[in-house]
């Protein structure tokens, strides 16, 4: 804990309004890949362009942290990773990546409200966020949702139309709200 904090202070005084990951100007042409392209490969490895380009930051010790709260988040270790995140996007709050990882944290740990509010954060700063969009969708069909959960599903297709798991997550909370009806 003692090193999570040293850590910060190494950081904090670093201006907050440096270039952004969801800024880059490679984006744009990414997302147009994803617009047109029907090739599986060609849109995994264009998915992986654009998850590099939102976790890159100007401040490598940014980037080196938020990759530190993720391995702490995948060992289970919940407390420390909150802590990153949170220091994170209250110290850099343009960095939609902070933003969007706390919000995968508060959906782990069932934080739904939190989840949704820090996901809302990231559309703001990054409004084709495919990530935090199905993480929506998720986060909705969990508290059964399922209207919320359609639309957050629909706004992801708008932005990545030919994702498999976007079309699949679509297609069944569409079943999903047609059988509620019936």
């Amino acid at each position: 804990m003692r090193m999570l904090r040293l850590l910060f202070t190494s950081f904090l005084f670093i201006p907050a309004t440096l270039f952004a990951d969801q800024t880059d100007i490679r984006l744009d042409g990414l997302f147009s890949t994803l617009l047109i392209s029907s090739d599986l490969p060609t849109i995994r490895a264009t998915e992986n362009q654009i998850w590099e380009i939102w976790f890159e930051h100007p401040n490598e010790d940014v980037e080196q942290l938020l990759q530190l709260g993720v391995t702490r988040m995948n060992y289970n270790r919940y407390a420390d990773a909150m802590l990153i995140f949170s220091q994170l996007v209250e110290s850099f709050p343009d960095y939609a990546e902070g933003w969007n990882r706390r919000a995968t944290l508060h959906y782990i740990l069932g934080n739904y409200e939190e989840s949704i509010a820090d996901i809302e954060k990231v559309l703001e700063l990054e409004p084709r966020h495919f990530g935090a969009l199905s993480g929506l969708g998720l986060v909705y069909l969990q508290q059964e949702q399922l209207s919320e959960a359609k639309q957050a599903f629909e706004n992801l297709v708008d932005v990545h139309p030919n994702s498999p798991n976007a079309q699949e997550n679509l297609r069944r909370v569409t079943e999903d709200l047609r059988l509620n009806v019936i």
